[in-house]
């Protein structure tokens, strides 16, 4: 039985607390994850950070998907499921590329937005009904993107629209996952890293610089480390219910304000800040929005 299998085997309330604790060790993992890539952007493109990552994820994947190999040629709408994994690796690629320029915590402000575009596409683009209370959450949150923003035109830079456009892209790949949730998780997680696998594998050549052997060890420990947070997210919702453990997912703005701080000497503005409280409390008041009105609330996870 893996270790895994085992988590399951608990009453409900310890399965409730391990589900919790998953969650957080997932979000701990993830944002270390996000700072191994921002440092590593220092010195080496994102094309040859999204290709590195990506082959030591697949190498820990390959066991599992070559047991569950069969899964991969009965897929779900795959028109839609090419389209899930190229919005997948361009808001990984969006997400990098402007860790290059900005603070982590600003990237992952500008991530925290996902639920609420998320709530405001689904009432655009799928026609389902918001009442007035979440487009209130919604716009609320708009309000705390765009204090993080700091719109003007001496302040506006293309890495914060670039982390606001992977933001939406990020949003628009999560309705996707709704709607293909049959779709088994190695099949998600797999295909998400073989896209910026493909992606990464077009662009290193361009700018390649060859790595030490310290550096490839932490190419390898970031997609080690993004593979077993993804475990981790899967497990933590198996175990408890979503309500339970999703909103201590917005701990990863504590995380990265921490990691910016200590490894980067970032120190986040005011309005980042204020910006990212306003967007937590939108997004938490929509997920228990979501939750009362007994509908799904997709489930918020940094790029793998």
């Amino acid at each position: 039985m893996s270790l895994f299998a085992k988590l399951s085997a608990h009453d409900d309330r310890s399965a409730r607390l391990t589900g919790i604790a998953l969650m957080l060790l997932s979000i701990f993992m993830f944002s270390f994850g996000d700072a191994m890539g921002k440092f590593l952007v220092a010195t080496y493109s994102v094309g040859q950070l999204l290709w590195l990552r990506a082959c030591a994820a697949l190498v820990v994947l390959l066991p599992i998907i070559w047991k569950q190999r069969a899964e991969f040629f009965h897929l779900e709408r795959p028109w839609l499921q090419l389209l899930r994994v190229t919005l997948s690796t361009l808001e990984v690629a969006a997400f990098f590329l402007a860790t290059v320029y900005l603070p982590l915590a600003d990237v992952i402000t500008y991530y925290l937005a996902g639920p609420i575009f998320v709530t405001a596409l689904s009432g655009l683009v799928l026609g389902e009904e918001i009442g007035w209370r979440r487009w209130s959450a919604i716009l609320v949150g708009f309000c705390g993107v765009l204090i993080a923003l700091r719109p003007s035109a001496q302040t506006v830079s293309w890495p914060a629209v670039i982390a606001l456009g992977g933001s939406l892209s990020f949003a628009v790949l999560m309705l996707i996952t709704r709607s293909l949730r049959a779709t088994p998780d190695i099949v998600l997680a797999s295909s998400q890293f073989g896209g910026t696998f493909l992606l990464g594998a077009v662009l290193s050549p361009f700018g390649w610089v060859t790595p030490d052997a310290g550096s490839l060890a932490i190419f390898f420990v970031a997609g080690l480390t993004s593979v077993a947070a993804l475990l981790c997210v899967n497990r933590s919702l198996k175990l408890a219910p979503a309500s339970v453990v999703v909103p201590y997912q917005y701990s990863m703005i504590v995380w990265a304000v921490i990691f910016g701080f200590v490894v980067f000497g970032d120190v986040p503005s005011w309005a980042t800040i204020v910006g990212a409280a306003i967007i937590i409390a939108a997004g938490l008041y929509i997920f228990l929005r979501e939750q009362k009105l007994g509908r799904e609330e997709p489930v918020v996870s940094p790029p793998v």
